[in-house]
């Protein structure tokens, strides 16, 4: 149904990293979702009010909610559409994340509520009616919940959403949470135990975990996370690709939410290049960042020696050194300065952030390895970065 009805009336429907196709996205999921959503209450709550079950009718009230969830999540990303402003000028696209932060509390909201009933319900247990057409809507309700989780799953992956994968995971505990409701109406039915109360503890718990998870990641997109890998190789592909970089290193990335990205990164250059080239050749760069990636992209030129014989065979030795102390290390800037009585090899170290040695502990090793180097004195001046992503 979302692929026929975004078909219908989102254009361009294929282009899932297009700024306004991700929201046509959003908004049209969650307009489907609210439907969805206040179908399944009154279907449930017909269900709750025949058969007097608390955890059918707390089930009922749940979808009540998540039609609220989609409420938030189709707002969520029409504020995350609009363009910057003097107050947001890097444009509102973390609303989408923020939405997605309220479909999470709203999850752990009902999880609370339903385990507090449920209790209730333990105190003052009461026999089910259950029937035909109760079950029915029940099996009804986790067919369309699964729909609802499929289809949400999917678009999230495809348009890389924070909010939908909130909405995604809520259709699936909702799907859990209704089976278990139908699992103890069943046992009700044909043995006469009454596990109303207890499955709706179960229910509520299934809820709260579920609720948990999605509100750390919504949280940890909030914070900021680092970037995923794929995209920090398309960077390096599309700089790389341009013959004039030897190198990219300081990469950094900021995420104001999807299609608000911006990244800036250093690039290596011929020092005895033509300044007006290679400046004109780094906007170009910028703009196709732009253009592929959809980041505001600034690059700093990094001028380095390309053809000094005995520069590029220390270099090369350094590289090696720093390598063997860990082969995720890399080095950038390097520089050869001689002096009447030494020479200094300045260059930086960058380091992924999870490491087993201390910035000394790297430093000083690789001095004394470098001041062991026969010939000249030889002494290095080290600085150390550590990886953003």
């Amino acid at each position: 149904m979302i692929t026929f009805l975004a078909s219908l009336f989102i254009k361009d429907s294929k282009n899932y990293k297009e700024p306004s196709v991700r929201q046509a996205y959003g908004v049209l999921s969650g307009a489907v979702g609210i439907g969805l959503n206040i179908l399944l209450f009154f279907g449930k709550w017909l269900a709750g009010t025949i058969s007097g079950s608390i955890a059918i009718t707390a089930d009922a009230f749940n979808n009540l909610s998540d039609a609220g969830s989609s409420i938030i999540t189709l707002i969520g990303f029409r504020l995350s559409g609009q363009e910057p402003d003097p107050e947001h000028p890097f444009g509102h696209g973390r609303m989408e994340y923020i939405s997605g932060l309220l479909v999470s509390v709203a999850i752990l909201v009902m999880g609370f509520e339903l385990i507090w009933s449920s209790i209730g319900k333990l105190r003052s247990p009461e026999p089910i009616e259950s029937s035909t057409l109760v079950f029915g809507i029940l099996i009804a309700s986790i067919l369309v919940k699964l729909y609802m989780f499929f289809y949400n799953h999917s678009l999230s992956k495809k348009i890389e959403s924070a909010a939908m994968k909130a909405t995604s995971v809520d259709s699936l505990s909702d799907t859990v949470a209704t089976t278990l409701v139908l699992i103890a109406t069943l046992i009700s039915k044909y043995t006469g135990l009454l596990l109303d109360g207890w499955f709706g503890i179960l229910v509520g718990l299934f809820i709260l975990y579920t609720g948990g998870s999605t509100l750390k990641e919504t949280i940890d997109l909030l914070l900021g996370q680092p970037p995923k890998q794929e995209f920090i190789d398309e960077v390096k592909e599309i700089v790389l690709g341009h013959s004039m970089v030897h190198g990219v290193h300081d990469l950094i990335v900021h995420d104001y939410g999807p299609g608000r990205v911006m990244i800036s990164l250093h690039a290596e250059v011929d020092v005895n290049g033509d300044i007006q080239d290679i400046h004109e050749q780094i906007d170009h760069i910028e703009h196709e960042l732009q253009e592929k990636l959809h980041c505001s992209a600034t690059i700093h030129m990094d001028p380095i020696v390309t053809d000094d014989k005995e520069v590029l065979v220390m270099k090369a030795k350094v590289e090696e050194m720093v390598h063997f102390l860990d082969e995720s290390f890399s080095m950038h800037d390097f520089r050869m300065v001689k002096g009447s009585t030494r020479t200094n090899l300045i260059f930086d170290v960058e380091v992924p952030r999870k490491t087993s040695y201390t910035d000394n502990e790297i430093v000083n090793w690789l001095k004394e390895r470098i001041h062991e180097l026969p010939g000249s004195k030889y002494f290095a001046v080290i600085q150390i970065d550590h990886e953003y992503y």
